[in-house]
């Protein structure tokens, strides 16, 4: 409904007869639900606001965005129901304003919030003379495309590692055997001497080759991270595995005091996998969770399967990661542990994706960490017809 035919409206209001005025009525309403079926059928969220910031509508896209209560949200402060967002800014800037903003509730997604002020011309004012009379927010979900230019930076960064850790890897190696080799020379010397003698320069000995040993360590853990490896796929039984990767680390549940739970679907189909990468991206995340939990916490283990996937869920009680550090968890050597790595999750990434896998975090900060590795279904698009058979006519 245009403001001309308002004006023209309220011009006549005084000579228009009641049916008149019914049949107005009647034709605003017709049109405000239609417009309202349309916004509400939008993906794109849409708020509108008075000129000081509070809410006048809000489609059903934007409620979910939020997780807002439409009828609560109706005449809030759109400030006060998202923390964090500066309006009087917005308001000041007195243009439009395009943003992007991430939100952690009720899901964590990208969104690019649009907003623009609303205003009209009101009659018996100059020509052009406007009025703000509130502004429009249109908020679009970006998460995806976010994601996907995310994932193309991760792997060129990954690329450009490779390549400089292979030359780097070749670099120190040669100089790590080296030392190594000089060190049990030392060694034998040392045997030689008087022990008033040895004893300290054998310390200073030890320290060498336990230092060199972590160097060697640190740079195979950097290349098992980032290097592709050939698969050696076989059909393997997930269930098998998660039984034998719990089995494995019994002396460490024990002495940490860890309870965990299994539960295994029973008709998971057999995948071919690689025995050994899998095992050890499962070893990598319940390890991960053993470090995150305190005495007494629980690692529930569930595996179930779509038309897709076989998932494999992983949930402890180990508070989760802070909200603020979630972007970095797969950047080398970032970790939120004393004694970690920061290699273990590039790891487990890395093997999945070589195995066309994907893998979804959901963190509870404060509470814990739902990691799922789901595994690609066997290709059945190939089915061996049985001796004798005759495709239908």
């Amino acid at each position: 409904m245009n403001s001309g035919f308002l004006d023209k409206l309220l011009e006549r209001i005084g000579r228009v007869r009641p049916e008149e005025v019914r049949d107005y009525v009647s034709r605003l309403a017709d049109e405000k639900g239609f417009f309202e079926t349309i916004f509400h059928a939008l993906h794109e969220g849409v708020i509108v606001t008075d000129p000081s910031g509070n809410i006048t509508y809000i489609n059903r896209a934007a409620c979910e965005f939020f997780g807002f209560v439409r009828e609560e949200a109706m005449g809030r402060p759109l400030a006060e129901q998202l923390r964090g967002l500066d309006w009087s800014a917005i308001a000041e800037a007195g243009k439009t304003v395009s943003r992007d903003m991430e939100i952690f509730y009720p899901q964590n997604r990208f969104l690019n919030f649009y907003v623009a002020p609303l205003r009209v011309e009101k009659p018996g004012r100059k020509s052009g003379e406007q009025e703000l009379v509130g502004y429009a927010v249109i908020l679009r979900d970006i998460t995806e495309s976010r994601k996907s230019t995310e994932e193309t930076i991760q792997s060129e960064r990954l690329n450009a590692l490779t390549l400089l850790a292979a030359g780097v890897a070749h670099e120190i190696g040669n100089p790590l055997n080296s030392l190594h080799i000089h060190l049990q020379l030392m060694e034998r010397r040392l045997r030689k001497l008087p022990e008033s003698q040895r004893k300290d320069l054998a310390k200073s000995v030890d320290v060498a080759k336990e230092e060199i040993s972590r160097l060697d360590t640190i740079i195979r853990q950097f290349l098992g991270a980032i290097r592709p490896a050939q698969l050696e796929r076989r059909l393997e039984n997930v269930n098998h595995l998660v039984q034998e990767s719990v089995r494995f680390l019994e002396a460490e549940i024990t002495d940490r005091n860890i309870i965990v739970e299994t539960e295994l679907r029973a008709d998971l189909p057999l995948l071919e996998v690689d025995r050994a990468q899998i095992k050890q991206a499962f070893f990598n995340v319940i390890k991960n969770a053993f470090q995150a939990m305190k005495a007494g916490g629980i690692l529930r283990i569930r595996t179930d399967m779509d038309d897709r996937f076989v998932s494999i869920k992983f949930a402890d009680t180990g508070g989760g990661i802070p909200e603020t550090e979630m972007s970095k968890i797969f950047e080398p050597y970032f970790t939120t542990k004393a004694s970690g790595s920061g290699l273990g999750l590039l790891i487990v990434r890395r093997i999945l994706r070589e195995h066309g896998g994907e893998m979804e975090l959901l963190n509870d900060a404060g509470k814990g960490l739902e990691l799922t590795m789901k595994l690609p279904l066997q290709d059945q698009r190939v089915r061996m017809l049985t001796s004798g058979s005759q495709s239908a006519a």
